[in-house]
């Protein structure tokens, strides 16, 4: 049996603006992430009908009929982190892709979308699909930056201090994070080449936390 084209994967999903960001195996199938696509995915979602027509949670009903449209054409079945009980297990998907770790700050780090990883869908797919994998960049990040640049030492290796970043964004002080987003996620120098759109930054900020 020839083996699957998964070049066709990543193509059709940066038509998408959507990055796939790697495969996981599941027993016998693959689950493919994905994620938002830089610079082009965030002027895409606004001009999508889901962020105009003021019904609620505008971009998990752009994921889903986005993704959902990639898993039939692709023969599979897509999965949505906003979907559960019981919730898909993202991250352990993440970390058995080769390409995501555990950053220095707890939050997880992609090889090339620094620690601006985030998943919109994924497409569970039967069979193995392999993907190239990736060097963890955290290792031969001079200084760690990401370390030191939250203003209340909110991120830790092993813990998130929710309520010290909450009101922190509610000072003045925070009004910077409020708008760009968070500032160890900005100091990542992997994610300072991948371009976040800042206005994605801050409607996900007003979502995590509305002032």
């Amino acid at each position: 049996m020839a083996a699957p084209d998964t070049s066709r994967y990543a193509e059709e999903a940066a038509a998408q603006h959507l990055e796939l960001i790697g495969a996981a195996p599941e027993g016998g199938a693959s689950v493919l992430l994905l994620a938002p696509r830089e610079p082009g995915f965030w002027p895409a979602f606004v001009a999508a009908p889901e962020y105009a027509d003021g019904a609620p949670d505008p971009l998990d009903r752009w994921s889903k009929r986005v993704i959902g449209a990639l898993a039939r054409d692709w023969g599979g079945e897509a999965v949505f982190p906003s979907d559960g009980p019981p919730f898909a297990p993202f991250i352990a998907w993440a970390l058995a892709t080769g390409r995501v770790w555990p950053s220095p700050v707890g939050l997880l780090v992609h090889d090339q979308l620094g620690l601006w990883l985030s998943f919109r869908g994924a497409v569970r797919l039967p069979g193995a699909v392999a993907l190239p994998q990736g060097e963890n960049p955290c290792e031969s990040c001079a200084g760690q930056p990401c370390r030191t640049a939250c203003p209340v030492g909110a991120l830790l290796p092993e813990s998130y201090d929710v309520a010290a970043c909450r009101g922190f964004l509610d000072t003045e002080a925070g009004e910077d994070c409020h708008a760009r987003g968070c500032a160890a996620r900005r100091a990542c120098p992997v994610g300072q080449a991948y371009g976040r759109n800042e206005e994605q930054s801050r409607f996900h900020m007003k979502a995590f936390h509305p002032r």
